[in-house]
């Protein structure tokens, strides 16, 4: 997939191959059941409307002759209208039944894809437009909700109702069954032709399709930004070159499917007509109603095959999509419970890296052997220059990222070897990005610790000082607020965010950044709160303001892939290190 960017076309990492079909089939096959009954009523229904003909045969040759053939006539009459609605009845039962059977099969397909994207490493989303995996999940398989409704069923029912054809055609009349099967070459050529110019074509859609979604989602995330730098015209050009490239792309996909109607209609109305021709030319014993009957039925033959050319292009849309969709789905969890890994016993906070070494997908490294031991219930502070690998570090500790050499371990137990929830359900850990999800405040605040209480959600606000603001609120701690949290300040986010790690009562505390967007006030009154939170935990704290991490037991300069410097504020103080200058540069 392309890389973090909306305007480059993605390429598929692995061609489509029947496999990718036969794992769409699987799906279908836990309904196997309520399928082959729509078959067998599809098959009823396709036997008693070949009847019709059959009855159009007789009335036309037996039934014609005077007055006395009439009650015969509106036999035949009545049959044939029964053969109608009989067909039609069964018809629309069998519809009813894949059409649920089908909404089954997407839900299935949509369930396993949201919950391998949840299990998917921080690397995949860090490097893809997540407009183009969200197409996925929604309009992807949206698409192929009409081949699993009713491309699968109808696709073995066109074969049935062609072999039908085929048998009543011969048994009718053998020599115009030929006739009529001498348009199966030409008919044939076409298709193989257009089949791999189908597929691209709507490969080429897909990318497209991706691409302007992607940008979407991206000017949707970024509308403030936007406005604010007057890009609205050239935001809308951008979206205007895309949209037109999809366009483009959907016009030419759709010329080569529309080929195919035309094809298949002008073949069945030759055929047709060398019915006739040879019927009454070259064939003078034969009946009126032989004739009439092989007409019906060569109509009726070529209605399969140009359904089965428009299930084909539907197929051929839908395997464009079911390779993105298998793509995603096939994307390793490379971040995952190793077989055999245990629960992590409950935490007492020793920490220790051991020769740690990480790079990003496709990067340098950002960290080399970096090696270093923390006692239970210290508090720990990460500073350095930006993009030195302080986020890092405690992405690794909580095991969003794998190292690429030694080991991180708690308690003297390596975190490769136990599960992801046991472990991360024992730490509490903000990130930089305040997410604040749709609802209401409080569940937000209860967001990691379900069974959290109102009080106990109440207490967190109060330690980082952000209650009496809530209860300003009209509905006080059930007020509603939009997504990532429209409608709050910055620092109010970052607030709510805090008691929300607060309130899960973490053994290790992660903080990044918890006090960059709040004024001197706040961040004075929140951290005593976070003082007294630090109490008892080890915890690991990453500010670029120095001056609220001056009482941490331990502060770790981290540059040049390692750290540099380690000790007490006083004792880096007097080294007059790297430290030293980064605080005596923001003192001034």
């Amino acid at each position: 997939m392309a890389r973090n960017k909306f305007d480059i076309d993605e390429t598929l990492e692995t061609p489509f191959d029947i496999r990718h079909l036969k794992r769409a089939l699987d799906y279908a096959a836990k309904y196997k059941g309520r399928i082959v009954g729509a078959l067998i009523l599809s098959a009823f229904a396709v036997v008693i409307s070949l009847i019709a003909p059959l009855i159009t045969q007789y009335a036309v040759d037996n039934c014609m002759g005077g007055k006395e053939d009439i009650p015969p006539l509106i036999i035949c009459a009545v049959l044939f209208l029964a053969s109608i609605v009989i067909s039609t009845i069964l018809t629309r039962k069998r519809a009813v039944m894949m059409t649920k059977v089908g909404q089954d099969i997407v839900y299935d397909i949509r369930r396993d894809l949201f919950k391998h994207m949840q299990d998917l490493p921080f690397e995949y989303y860090d490097s893809r437009p997540h407009g183009k995996i969200l197409v996925r999940i929604v309009n992807y398989i949206n698409s192929i909700s009409d081949l699993m409704t009713n491309g699968i069923i109808n696709f073995v029912l066109e074969i049935f109702n062609l072999l039908f054809i085929i048998v009543f055609m011969f048994f009718v009349c053998w020599q115009l069954a030929l006739v009529v099967l001498a348009g199966l070459p030409i008919y044939g050529a076409v298709i193989f032709f257009l089949k791999n110019k189908q597929r691209k074509a709507w490969q080429a859609v897909s990318n497209k399709s991706s691409n302007l979604n992607a940008y979407l989602h991206e000017s949707i995330v970024g509308v403030q930004i936007s406005q604010v730098f007057t890009r609205e015209e050239v935001n809308a050009e951008i979206n205007d070159k895309l949209a037109k490239a999809y366009r483009k792309s959907w016009m030419k996909a759709v010329a080569y499917s529309n080929l195919i109607w035309p094809t298949t209609d002008t073949v069945s109305v030759i055929t047709r007509g060398a019915i006739y021709g040879v019927g009454l030319l070259a064939m003078p014993g034969i009946s009126l109603g032989t004739i009439l009957a092989m007409g019906n039925y060569s109509a009726r033959f070529w209605q399969p095959l140009m359904n089965l050319s428009n299930l084909m292009n539907t197929f051929i849309n839908a395997v464009a999509y079911l390779e993105r969709i298998f793509e995603m789905m096939d994307e390793p969890v490379t971040v995952c419970n190793k077989l055999g890994a245990g629960d992590m016993p409950e935490i007492k906070g020793d920490v220790h890296f051991k020769n740690v070494t990480f790079r990003y997908e496709e990067g340098m490294n950002i960290l080399e052997n970096v090696s270093f031991d923390v006692k239970a219930g210290e508090s720990i502070a990460l500073v350095g220059p930006t993009g030195a690998g302080k986020t890092t570090i405690v992405s690794l500790l909580s095991r969003f990222y794998n190292v690429n050499d030694g080991a991180v371990c708690i308690d003297d137990t390596d975190i490769a070897d136990v599960t992801l929830h046991s472990l991360r359900s024992q730490m509490g850990i903000m990130l930089q990005d305040s997410f604040i999800f749709s609802g209401t405040i409080l569940e937000n605040l209860k967001y990691g610790r379900l069974d959290a209480t109102y009080e106990e959600a109440v207490e967190a606000c109060k330690i980082v000082g952000v209650h009496d603001y809530i209860m300003s609120l009209k509905d006080g701690y059930d007020t509603v607020v939009s997504e990532r949290g429209a409608g709050l300040s910055q620092g109010q986010k970052q607030l709510i965010a805090l008691a929300r790690t607060i309130l899960s009562d973490p053994k290790i505390l992660v903080l990044d950044e918890a006090t960059s967007s709040i004024d001197a006030k706040t961040e004075r009154y929140l951290q005593n709160g976070i003082n007294h939170l630090l109490k008892g935990r080890t915890s690991f704290i990453i500010a670029h303001r120095l001056s609220t991490i001056r009482s941490c037991d331990k502060i770790m300069y981290i540059s040049n892939k390692g750290i540099t410097e380690a000790g007490s504020h006083d004792e880096l103080m007097e080294k007059k290190g790297d430290y030293y200058k980064l605080y005596t540069a923001q003192a001034v």
